[in-house]
């Protein structure tokens, strides 16, 4: 055996051996990164991957009140709801909620965040103010809602009676039963929303607005130019989660309407509810809860799809 081919030998060795390193040197630090990650794993199979491959099996079968299983129907259930009129209402009158609530509660909270950014003696106050309805529960938000449009003594109808209107039944009426809702879901969000923008506004360079007064750029040119790119990535945050929570609103219905009148407020999650512990049909309501599910994955793979092209980081 040549020098040259011990040489070679030994290097091979040496290359083996830091090779059989390298792989221990993995599984430890793959080791070490699956015992922090356990107690994220156990809470998050626990409360959310338990539960979705439990809905998902649940889709599939007939079950008694108790929630077991009973019979084995396979699609059934979700032919059943997509010929059900009850059902195609709900998911109908759930799209035009969000469209509703979305153009609302972001046009508003971004009029309200550029007043809020000015610099002004006492707009501390003001920031407080607009940022409050986000302190307040649903419930104790509805209750309010449910004052503001009570038929006899409401401000909205006592408003109408003295400028010689005729009074709505904003919650009873199916004409505005939805629209009422909206109203009241987007001063629930609008909190929220604001001071994310808000804090989306103040990060912008303030340069960029001293460079344009020195060319004399006005306020809307500016609001175009400058702010609404600058904010995209904040915007297009703030809008994907607006989608997202308006699919699952759930507390202002059951507070408001009971998914009524005439199914016209009976959102997709109410209708999820009351068919899983009204009419004891988990099956059905598992069934829906998975429609639910792709629909909110659907509409957030289109937003970054469309949305993401136009948003632009510093």
């Amino acid at each position: 055996m040549n020098t040259e081919t011990v040489i070679k030998f030994e290097f091979d060795q040496v290359q083996v051996q830091f090779e059989k390193a390298r792989i221990q040197q993995r599984k430890k630090t793959l080791l070490k990164g699956l015992l922090f990650l356990s107690p994220s794993i156990l809470l998050f199979s626990i409360f959310i991957f338990y539960p979705m491959i439990r809905t998902i099996y649940l889709s599939f079968f007939l079950t008694n009140q108790a929630g077991a299983t009973t019979v084995f129907v396979g699609m059934q259930n979700y032919i059943d709801i997509f010929t059900s009129p009850i059902f195609m209402k709900s998911l109908s009158s759930t799209f035009l909620f969000v469209l509703y609530t979305l153009p609302g509660t972001i046009i508003i909270s971004l009029f309200l965040a550029v007043i809020a950014n000015e610099k002004l003696k006492g707009i501390g106050l003001f920031r407080m103010i607009f940022s409050s309805s986000m302190g307040v529960s649903v419930a104790a938000a509805s209750v309010f809602w449910i004052f503001l449009f009570h038929p006899s003594i409401g401000f909205f109808n006592k408003l109408l009676a003295e400028l010689g209107f005729d009074k709505i039944g904003w919650l009873t009426d199916p004409s505005w039963a939805l629209l009422s809702v909206s109203v009241s879901t987007i001063w629930m969000n609008i909190g929220f929303t604001f001071l994310i923008i808000l804090g989306g506004l103040q990060s912008i360079d303030s340069h960029l607005y001293e460079s344009a007064d020195i060319v004399g750029a006005g306020f809307f040119y500016k609001l175009r130019r400058i702010t609404i790119p600058m904010l995209s990535p904040t915007l297009f945050f703030v809008i994907t989660v607006s989608i997202i929570n308006a699919f699952q609103t759930f507390g202002q219905i059951d507070m408001l309407t009971k998914g009524g009148p005439s199914n016209e407020t009976n959102l997709i999650v109410y209708s999820i509810y009351r068919e899983a512990f009204v009419n004891y049909q988990y099956g059905s309501a598992s069934a829906q809860a998975v429609i639910l599910f792709i629909l909110i994955l659907v509409m957030t793979l289109i937003q970054f799809k469309l949305g993401e092209r136009k948003v632009h980081y510093q």
